[in-house]
């Protein structure tokens, strides 16, 4: 199907947001789980979440089992990282970054000993029964992040339940993307290990109901997650419509609560958290098997792939090591993508690790990414029909590309999500995410600078403050010194004079 007919074919819907892109997600989604031994050397970035990057605790050399830390939370927004396999400290140092930049971030390097030995794990033997904040420490203490790509640490999402009233716990199952289907398999074959999970965080949360949102275009999904969820009362499984990207959090939450999130909250403001299936399985590892985060199961797909499937990979492993044990390519791929095709980081090279939030890695032939020049925009409306936040895309680029930054974030430009709707639908072929995403960016450098500015002026202002006051309180010192000195003088002269007058009389008598 051509561009104009995906085009036309999304203007006729009657849904007010969304696309609807190829899915793409066979013969991927069809292959089970296949479990990828461990490979000779583990890379482990220290930073794989959002927050503060975690600060090493073993040193070049250490021996090390399966489970073991390796580097330590630093502050509240932070997560630790664990040994995938049991073997040997041999590297502390930069490696190739699993980002288009293709800079340089710091990693623990873990050579197996091929071994695969667990440190000694204990899991609580009933959790429902513990605090809340005891449920939330341990996943802290696991490493656990969103596995749907945004890698916030999961543990400070389950604290908002002691600050934010919480009625809803909704995991995300909707795995919008094309190609992606990690999702779709970890519910197929691990629904229990899920549904357990949501129960551990409807606790921890404090939420009085959970709702799983699955799109419709996952039938065995959904008939698996229903029968390990049948007999919890407050666990209900939802089919919602398979539209592109339903897997955004407010998106998701409009569907299955019709609460809107408003701009510049939070969903926990409105008394609602969103996890992703995913995530909910591995605190179900953590709390009841003591297993911290230290694999994640992933999808492989894209035309260059000799075998397509979806893979429980280690943490850190290389993806040229993923590939070959998946067949290795047919041939050269036009692009290597972590993620899906619509939100995913275009990779520098396939000597990068898989790191905590990586979904899938896309091995994309020339005729999947195949894109025409841009034309001149034609005003047709189609980004913001298509765009799920309610934004004026045409408006907002045409701001950026006259410079106008400032006008374009007042059109909304920071409540872009960046699904690539817009640029997906746009027959002038504009690469419009793109744009938004270096206004933002542009943005946020300028509020940085006039932070230092500010900073800088404030410290001026206190310096200048401060020399003035001690200026003044010097000169008020002198005075009082001086006045001091006039008082003693006077009182010098007054007893002198006293001095003088009595021994006069002295004489006189």
């Amino acid at each position: 199907m051509g561009l104009f007919d995906k085009i036309f074919r999304n203007l006729g819907r009657s849904e007010p947001w969304g696309v609807h892109p190829d899915e793409r997600k066979r013969p991927a989604s069809e292959a089970p789980i296949r479990r990828l031994p461990v490979p000779p050397l583990l890379y482990l970035p220290l930073s794989q979440h959002v927050g503060a990057a975690a600060e090493p605790i073993v040193r070049i050399g250490q021996k090390v089992l399966k489970g073991e830390c390796l580097a330590t939370a630093t502050g509240n927004i932070s997560a630790p990282v664990h040994a995938p396999t049991s073997g040997e400290i041999v590297a502390i140092g930069p490696i190739t970054a699993p980002h288009p930049s293709g800079l340089e971030m710091t990693a623990i390097t873990l050579r197996s000993d091929m071994e695969d030995r667990w440190a000694p794990l204990a899991g609580l033997a009933d959790p429902l029964s513990c605090p809340p904040e005891e449920l939330a420490r341990r996943v802290a203490d696991a490493g656990i992040v969103g596995l749907g790509g945004a890698t916030f640490p999961a543990s400070v999402k389950l604290g908002l339940g002691h600050r934010s009233r919480i009625r809803t716990l909704i995991l995300n199952g909707s795995e919008c993307e094309p190609y992606l289907s990690c999702d779709d398999r970890l519910m197929r074959e691990r629904a229990a290990g899920i549904v357990r999970g949501a129960v551990l965080m409807r606790h921890a949360t404090g939420a009085r109901e959970v709702r799983i949102g699955i799109e419709d275009n996952k039938p065995e999904a959904i008939a698996a997650m229903r029968t390990a969820a049948d007999g919890h009362a407050d666990v209900h499984v939802c089919v919602v419509p398979a539209r592109y990207p339903m897997g955004s959090d407010r998106q998701l939450i409009i569907e299955l609560t019709g609460i809107e999130v408003p701009a510049e909250s939070r969903a926990a403001d409105v008394g609602v958290l969103v996890h992703n299936v995913g995530t909910a399985f591995a605190i179900h590892q953590a709390i009841d098997l003591g297993r911290p985060l230290v694999s994640r199961v992933m999808t492989l797909n894209g035309e260059a792939l000799a075998q397509p499937g979806n893979y429980e990979v280690p943490i850190g492993t290389l993806i040229e090591d993923l590939l070959a044990f998946a067949g290795g390519v047919r041939f050269e791929p036009a692009r290597l993508v972590m993620g899906g095709p619509m939100m995913g980081l275009v990779l520098p090279s396939a000597k990068v690790p898989v790191v905590k939030g990586c979904s899938g890695i896309l091995a994309l032939s020339a005729a999947e990414v195949a894109r025409d020049e841009p034309d001149a925009c034609i005003r047709c409306g189609s980004c913001t029909r298509a765009c799920p936040v309610g934004l004026l895309p045409l408006e907002m680029n045409a701001c950026i590309a006259n410079g106008a930054l400032d006008a374009a974030g007042a059109l909304g430009l920071h409540d872009c999500i960046g699904c690539g709707c817009c640029a997906y639908v746009c027959p002038a072929r504009i690469p419009l995410v793109q744009a938004f995403n270096h206004a933002k960016g542009e943005l946020a450098a300028r509020d940085r600078d006039k932070k230092r500015t500010d900073a800088t002026r404030r410290m001026a202002e206190a310096r200048a403050e401060r020399l003035e006051r001690e200026a003044r309180e010097k000169a008020e010192a002198a005075a009082r010194r001086a006045a001091e000195r006039k008082a003693q003088k006077a009182q010098k002269e007054h007893e002198a004079a006293a001095s003088t007058a009595s021994n006069s009389e002295g004489v006189l008598a």
